[in-house]
């Protein structure tokens, strides 16, 4: 712990949903318990009230906007980093971080705070995006990011810092029951789905996340007598509803209809995941991390996935048998059946991807900046 408490701001494009602010809400909760002032700079949404209940302080700015007119907030981020109170300033987003480099590198070097940015994405490789490597600090969220950075930039390899994302096994206790009110209500809502085996593909519809290929899948493992039920879990971005509505058509094609079920966004994921017998991770590209993954596994229920990015990562550590070679879809088919079978290895409990593990991990790299700056200005 450093002589005094560390302000630090964090800067998103929002508090909507997603793993980049779920992870910033997170932070923040961590640093305002130790005693840190935790200060998020966001265009707003959803979680602020979080942010806000668990001691942050929200700034409401639209700095994740892509358009030119963003660059107005760079006078406004510069203003607030010279104030002086600031100790580090940590972005997880290429606009956020443009418009916080771009105040920053103006500020006298021996006064600006500490800066960090967290690369979560697989993005294309290009100017724009190379700001996520603009940190004195730069944290890739796993081996696989990290590899990233080290193949497409000029990124010292010393500058970069592997802290896994992690998941909070009270939000995701092993062996947990949904309540019987909330069973009534799932097989309610979805009776196709009832006496079924439930197989679950969970996130947004994307042409990327694989819901082709799960839809094949579902056919075979119908043609081959098992009684299982697909669940497509997750909501379509207003901009992509051209790919549901072929998702849609294709399992209409296949003859799935009493086999697949849409079921929208959800909040109740813990329980969606408790109650499916295999959960699935299909993604066409690697995934920096795989959450999903995670808690489905810290569940104690079965993932099968494709062995690449963070997914490959997870399952290496957690449950090998659950890989399955990068669109190999007789691999996928043996797989999910050797998964689906009463004998079916059952998954270890996790020990490792903690959240309690990313937090300390995240505030004591704080801490460690501002004592090396601390100590420098002590020795000058």
């Amino acid at each position: 712990m450093p002589a005094r408490p560390l302000t630090v701001l964090q800067v998103v494009p929002a508090l909507h949903a997603g793993g980049v602010e779920r992870g910033t809400v997170e932070v923040a909760a961590e640093l305002a318990r130790r005693g840190h002032r935790s200060i998020v700079l966001s265009a707003g949404g959803r979680m602020v009230e979080q942010l806000e209940r668990e001691g942050s302080t929200h700034i409401t700015r639209n700095v994740g906007a892509k358009s030119l007119l963003t660059l107005r907030h760079v006078g406004f981020v510069r203003d607030l980093l010279s104030r002086g109170d600031i100790d580090i300033v940590h972005t997880a987003s290429r606009i956020p971080a443009w418009i916080t480099q771009l105040a920053w590198r103006k500020l006298p070097a021996g006064n600006r705070p500490r800066l960090i940015t967290s690369l979560h994405g697989l993005h294309s490789v290009s100017r724009f995006s190379e700001v996520m490597t603009s940190g004195e600090i730069v944290i890739a969220v796993s081996k696989t990011i990290r590899e990233y950075i080290l193949k497409n930039y000029s990124t010292p390899e010393e500058r970069i810092r592997v802290i896994y994302r992690g998941v909070d096994p009270a939000e995701f206790p092993r062996a947990f029951q949904p309540s019987a009110e909330w069973i009534d209500r799932f097989y309610w809502d979805f009776p196709r789905a009832y006496g079924r085996q439930l197989v679950t593909l969970p996130g947004r519809i994307t042409r990327l996340k694989g819901h082709d290929d799960f839809a094949r899948l579902i056919r075979r493992l119908v043609d081959s007598g098992l009684p299982v039920h697909g669940l497509i879990v997750g909501g379509e971005h207003p901009r992509k509803q051209r790919f549901g509505e072929e998702l849609r058509q294709l399992v209409r094609a296949m003859k799935l209809e009493e086999h697949i079920t849409f079921t929208g966004h959800r909040t109740d994921m813990k329980e969606l995941y408790s109650v499916s017998d295999l959960v699935l991770s299909l993604s066409s590209k690697p995934e920096s991390f795989g959450r999903t993954v995670l808690e489905a596994l810290s569940l104690g229920t079965r993932v099968a996935g494709y062995a690449h990015g963070g997914v490959e990562e997870i399952l290496t550590e957690v449950f090998p048998s659950g890989l399955v070679a990068p669109k190999n879809q007789t691999e996928l088919l043996q797989q999910a059946q050797v998964l689906l079978s009463s004998d079916a290895q059952p998954v270890a409990p996790v020990t490792q991807f903690q959240l309690s593990d990313m937090l300390d991990q995240t505030v004591r790299l704080y801490e460690e900046l501002h004592e090396t700056r601390t100590s420098a200005r002590r020795a000058a």
